[in-house]
């Protein structure tokens, strides 16, 4: 997922499907929708040749039957080991309408409402703003508008620091919108939810989400614990395209925000899952969630894709960890896409009327697969064909997504102009605060320059640009390409400040020299 200024994926599903819709279909059955799935594997068989993605694995439910379980291609590139129904995935961003439904177990047995406010579980928790500290409940995390900044906290993971502590680092966070007047999508902000509904039961997050709800439905699989999805012998490679091939490079731990992102599962758990939605709460019989507090779930809370022209455009909206849509013949569908750009992409997409849904999920990074194949399934489903390529009709916007929100130092696009040499190393040398990333270290080794960050002190290679910019190549989630450092020399000639451009995308990427004491 991407920082400011980038489209989240979460509502990537419902972007380009809005405008193009149909009459109203005839009932959806269970017998109508076993019609199409001969055209669905053939399309999936397709897709894979088409792009390379290495995996996939799909669920198909309708009227609280399993209509389709199948996996196709393999977990790892170069290897034999086919993908299956049992074959377990990382979800992404998929996780979020698993944690909420974790949470609404929460609300039907009384032990939380939904507009609680967060100190009132989680006391030690604090945004920048008093007041919306004091008034911040578990439906505006929940939503994304808590006035925190899109992708809020995921730098601070990628640098390495922990759950605990990128939640308590969120207080130096400078607001970017008004508190509930904007959707900005915060994986973080959604995490402190799961953190306050677990601490509000007396017990970790991930006990509680085995203990309400992959237990209770026999989701074996299942997991929002890292551990659990890399011990699976059964398991998805993450595969990332380099050079137009896909390979298995990255490893991907995303503990740090559990609730928002770390859940693994396969396609057989995950059917257990939809059916649950799509019977109100209820699983083989037994009301299992309180029908209301699930409902709740379903309901737009906020615009998350305001209408380009009001007069022809519908909103898309966001519930409490879905996308909630309504279409031009009034059907609503409910849906989210998870990705990493590491190489994980998926998504879920239900009809509630027609009691209908499907996941899909792939062991490659984000290209719009899930996404295309879910639409034409609805295709196939609600008017007969294929109506769209849709994987051609998502490209731009994937495309758009892959480019980082950075990289202005580094544009190799402008006029060359005379480069300067940087002044003697001792000028850049030393430590620099900032109360949101912590201390950057600049230090010198073999006569090479080196950038130091986050809670173990990475160490990252600094290549001279011109006179006092340099240039470094970040890792992780959010990571695009290299990325400037700038440092702005005072009196002395010593480095009182230094920005770097990747940390710089929401205006805290300063980091500054503490004043010498005598």
């Amino acid at each position: 997922m991407k920082p400011v200024g980038w489209r989240p994926l979460a509502v990537l599903l419902f972007l380009v499907p809005l405008a193009v819709q149909a009459a109203p279909a005839a009932d959806v059955t269970p017998q109508s929708v076993k019609g199409v799935l001969l055209e669905l594997d053939r399309l999936v068989e397709q897709t894979l040749k088409r792009t390379g993605v290495p995996g996939m694995a799909i669920a198909v439910v309708c009227q609280d039957q399993v209509i389709h379980l199948k996996g196709f291609g393999v977990r790892e590139v170069g290897k034999e080991a086919r993908v299956d129904t049992d074959t377990v995935f990382q979800l992404a961003s998929l996780s979020k309408p698993m944690a909420s439904t974790v949470l609404a177990v929460l609300v039907g047995e009384g032990l939380i409402d939904w507009d609680d406010r967060v100190i009132d579980h989680d006391p030690g928790f604090r945004l920048a703003n008093p007041f919306v500290t004091r008034e911040v409940t578990l439906r505006d995390l929940l939503c994304h508008r808590s006035g925190l900044p899109d992708h809020a906290g995921d730098l601070l993971e990628d640098l390495g620091y922990e759950r605990a502590e990128v939640l308590r680092r969120l207080r130096f966070v400078k607001p970017e919108n008004r508190f509930r007047s904007q959707f900005a999508y915060t994986n973080f902000g959604y995490t402190e939810a799961g953190v306050a509904g677990a601490r509000a039961a007396g017990t970790a997050w991930e006990d509680l989400a085995a203990d309400k709800l992959l237990r209770p439905l026999g989701m074996k699989s299942s997991s929002f614990r890292f551990a659990d999805y890399a011990a699976a012998e059964n398991q998805a490679r993450l595969h990332v395209r380099v050079g137009g091939e896909w390979f298995a490079r990255y490893t991907r731990q995303p503990d740090a925000q559990s609730p928002a992102g770390g859940a693994s599962s396969s396609v057989r758990d995950l059917a257990r899952w939809l059916r649950l939605h799509l019977a109100g709460g209820q699983f083989e019989g037994k009301q299992v969630i309180a029908a209301k507090a699930l409902a709740e779930t379903h309901r737009p809370q906020i615009i998350s894709h305001p209408p380009e022209d009001s007069a022809t455009d519908r909103a898309g909206f966001y519930g409490l960890g879905w996308n909630v849509n309504y279409q031009a013949d009034g059907r609503v569908r409910l849906g989210h896409s998870g990705a990493f750009d590491l190489g994980a992409a998926t998504a879920v997409t239900l009809l509630p009327a027609e009691r209908l849904g499907i996941v899909v999920l792939t062991n490659a990074a984000p290209i719009g697969v899930p996404e295309a194949i879910s639409a034409s399934f609805l295709d196939l489903v609600l008017k007969g064909k294929i109506e769209n390529d849709w994987l051609e009709v998502f490209r731009p916007t994937f495309v758009a997504i892959a480019k980082p929100a950075y990289g202005t130092v580094t544009d190799d696009t402008k006029p060359p102009v005379p480069k300067l040499p940087p002044l003697p190393s001792e000028t850049y040398l030393g430590t620099y605060r900032n109360d949101y990333f912590g201390n950057l270290e600049v230090v010198e080794q073999d006569g090479a320059l080196f950038l130091r960050i986050g809670p173990k002190r990475h160490s990252f290679a600094l290549r001279h640009r011109d006179r006092d910019v340099f240039v470094y190549q970040p890792e992780g989630e959010m990571a695009g390409g290299p990325s400037g450092v700038t440092f702005w020399v005072g009196p002395g000639r010593k480095a009182a400040r230094v920005v770097v451009e990747n940390l710089d995308i929401q205006g805290q990427g300063t980091f500054t020299r503490p004043p010498t004491t005598k």
